[in-house]
Order: structure tokens, then C-alpha cells, then sequence
């Protein structure tokens, strides 16, 4: 009985130890200049799924303001690439890349959105200065 407590008990402390919370926190100075991102996305109209030709305006105006987030995301958090080249009797048999951006973006706006010819653009801009303010904020809470 005693064995099987003190394996429970050990059990118990296992995974408390376990579940203990790795965060991070960050010291952010105020910088001396608050620079503002800017990004544009486009999107091919006629590419787009729909029966009209409006339906897919509208489609293109929303990949293109997705293509817009995307750069926001590369600029604020980087890029991941993947590469990778094979060769044989130094002949190349396949040459990949792969590129990967995740991120949350908050507080950026649609500068402009219009057509231009079939594509559609959207840009975008991020002043950082609502950065330092959204995290300041949420700090303070």
C-alpha cells in the first residue's frame, strides 16, 4: 500500500513539473523612431473562382489583401526557407525551395485597394509605433 502511494505521489510530482509554464518576457525600450511598414498584394482576376466577372473581382480583392498580409508578416517576423538541392555525379538531379511566414499582424491598415488591368492590388501599411502601443498595453493590464 505505501509502495503504491509513494508511486502515485511520484507520479503527481512528474507531472506537475511537467505542466510548469516556460514564458518569456520581453524588456522593450521605446525606440527613437517609429518606422512605418508598407506592403501591396496582388491577385489575377481572371484566375479567380466564380461565375461572374464580378464574383471574381471580389475573390481577387480578397487574395490580394491576403498577399498584402503576407508581406506585412515577412517583414515583421521573417522568413523560413527550405532548401534543398540533389545531386548525383555532380548533376543535378531537383533544386526545392520552400518559404514559410507565420505571425499575427495587428493594426494595419488598407491604404488603397483598386484594379489594374486583370489584377487586382491592395496595399497596406503598418505604423510601428501601434505595435509598441498594443504591447505597452497589454503589458499594463
Amino acid at each position: 500500500m505505501a509502495k503504491a502511494i509513494l508511486l502515485i505521489m511520484g507520479i503527481l510530482v512528474v507531472l506537475v513539473g511537467c505542466s510548469a509554464s516556460n514564458s518569456t518576457v520581453y524588456n522593450v525600450t521605446k525606440p527613437d523612431q517609429f518606422p512605418i511598414l508598407r506592403a501591396t498584394g496582388y491577385a489575377v482576376i481572371s484566375r479567380q473562382k466564380g461565375p461572374t466577372n464580378d464574383d471574381r473581382t471580389i475573390q481577387a480583392m480578397r487574395a490580394s489583401k491576403l498577399d498584402a498580409y503576407r508581406e506585412l508578416s515577412e517583414q515583421v517576423y521573417g522568413q523560413t526557407l527550405i532548401a534543398d538541392t540533389s545531386l548525383r555525379d555532380n548533376i543535378e538531379l531537383s533544386d526545392k525551395l520552400k518559404a514559410r511566414t507565420a505571425g499575427i499582424i495587428k493594426g494595419a491598415r488598407v491604404v488603397r485597394t483598386y484594379p489594374v488591368n486583370n489584377t487586382y492590388v491592395t496595399e497596406l501599411e503598418l505604423d510601428s509605433r501601434v505595435l509598441y502601443d498594443l504591447y505597452n498595453l497589454r503589458g499594463a493590464l
